[in-house]
């Protein structure tokens, strides 16, 4: 019986997974190879936090694995000698895959295909992220869509009903005497941090298939009911924090989706969960169409705005928590123990460094690649430019969020504010979102935190909006 390499990237999971669908429905066994090339991927190689997750993520799948009478082979790039010498030494007569769209792994996968095909082996990819492909839709003129609501319109319309896929609980054992590399063993691709800098993630997430499951199973009996409103308030448990197992591809949209159609909970809420799934689609759509986006602005009009000069130490208070802003600097240090942030939040946390330090928005985005669990370069640059009003919006530079009134209105009992910056659990309530309005009292409460923001927020937006209008 022949066999196939079944080669795995960001789609750490067997079920709903159509290249290994696809070798087993072509009668071949399977062979389940990961190839660690993460310098193919630059100049957006994947960040410390990502290394982390992938390395338990990968280790999971290969307990899967195992379990069902099959292993994962581990491999160091480069990628196609990696994949050549698989299939010379196998005798494999096809190798599956599923696509990934960021530009510099889509340049190289072509290659692949184009080479092995050449070389008599059948090469396939399957899309296994997405619910629609991101060139399967355009606008009336042909063009690629710049606005959300017209291309969730769209891709609303186009959506088939979800079918989900089970792997059989068993596989046929690869024979005795086949020739297939043994690889090199997990800690041999050196993913783990060396100091368990990751340990507080783990205590929020489970990475893995079962971890997603159960991830999903969480949200759809806790919080999907109630989700439109509630997902806005980080100061409770109200949010899927399924966009890590959605990135590396531990469960599939095709199930989430099915699932929120199975639910029987409020359709507002539903339709909120879905669009939310859209903005993820609506981002690969951008990134594929506009593949420069991640190092420059979508707007154009942007490519000469005014952007501070970076000052070394501003932009190290940012990132540690240490501006002087509390819903700022709570969320800051959210990320930094947790590997993750409430999507309010990175809107405040990238609003206060684009506006208020107007500093350009890729040195947010390069912090976020490194630290956040779920960073993905597409939603990853259409959040960040979102943010600083360089990107697929409506409403470009002049949105500056108060972080003030918007800490107020979505933490406000101040208990976000308090879990990640628990200093100032003991200034009074109003006090957390303002602690410099009471100088004297913040100093005797909280001595070591900031005594006044790096950048007032009246006076930043301002400031901004003056930098905005100079820049028309």
């Amino acid at each position: 019986m022949a066999c196939a390499i079944v080669w795995f990237r960001n789609d750490l999971r067997l079920d709903d997974n159509p290249a290994l669908r696809a070798a087993l429905a072509g009668g071949y066994l399977p062979v389940p190879v990961y190839i660690h090339a993460p310098q193919e991927e630059a100049p957006w190689a994947p960040g410390a936090a990502s290394d982390a997750w992938r390395h338990r993520s990968l280790a999971a799948l290969d307990a899967a694995l195992r379990a069902r009478g099959s292993r994962l082979r581990l491999f160091h790039g480069p990628t196609l000698p990696a994949l050549q010498s698989l299939v010379a030494i196998s005798g494999a007569e096809a190798v599956f895959w599923n696509r990934r769209y960021e530009p510099a792994v889509e340049r190289r996968d072509a290659t692949i295909k184009r080479t092995l095909r050449r070389q008599g082996v059948r090469a396939e990819s399957f899309n296994g992220a997405l619910l629609l492909e991101p060139w399967e839709l355009a606008t009336r003129q042909g063009d690629p869509y710049r606005v959300f609501t017209p291309f969730w319109n769209a891709a609303q319309a186009a959506l088939r009903p979800p079918r989900t896929w089970d792997a059989p609980a068993r596989f046929d054992p690869l024979p005795d005497d086949a020739d297939v590399p043994e690889g090199v063993s997990l800690a041999g691709l050196d993913l783990a941090p060396p100091r368990s800098w990751d340990e507080g993630f783990w205590r929020r997430f489970t990475p893995g298939e079962a971890g997603a499951r159960a991830a999903l199973q969480r949200f759809l009996d806790q919080a999907l009911t109630g989700y439109a409103t509630r997902r806005d308030r980080p100061d409770l448990d109200g949010t899927s924090r399924l966009s890590p197992h959605l990135h590396f591809g531990e469960i599939s949209v095709v199930r989430v989706l099915a699932a929120l159609e199975a639910s029987t909970a409020p359709a507002e809420d539903i339709a909120k969960f879905r669009a939310e799934l859209g903005w993820r689609e609506f981002g690969h759509h951008l990134l594929h169409h506009f593949p420069d986006t991640p190092a420059r602005n979508l707007d154009r009009r942007f490519d000469a705005f005014p952007w501070a000069r970076p000052d070394p130490r501003a932009l190290d208070a940012w990132r540690h928590g240490r501006t002087g802003i509390p819903i700022v600097d709570a969320g800051m240090r959210e990320l930094w123990a947790t590997g993750w942030m409430h999507n309010r939040v990175r809107m405040l946390v990238a609003s206060y460094l684009t506006k208020h330090l107007r500093l350009h928005w890729e040195h947010g985005a390069r912090w976020f690649w490194d630290t956040l669990v779920d960073a993905d370069l597409a939603n990853n640059t259409q959040g960040w430019q979102w943010s600083a009003g360089t990107g697929a919006d409506a409403a470009p530079y002049f949105r500056v969020f108060n972080p003030v009134t918007q800490a107020a209105r979505f933490d406000p009992e101040g208990a976000y504010i308090a879990r990640w910056l628990p200093e100032l659990a003991a200034l009074p309530v109003p006090l957390r979102f303002a602690p410099w309005e009471r100088p004297g009292l913040l100093a005797r409460a909280a001595p070591r935190y900031p005594r006044r923001p790096l950048v007032d927020p009246a006076a930043g937006r301002v400031a901004a909006l003056d930098a905005w209008r100079r820049s028309r």
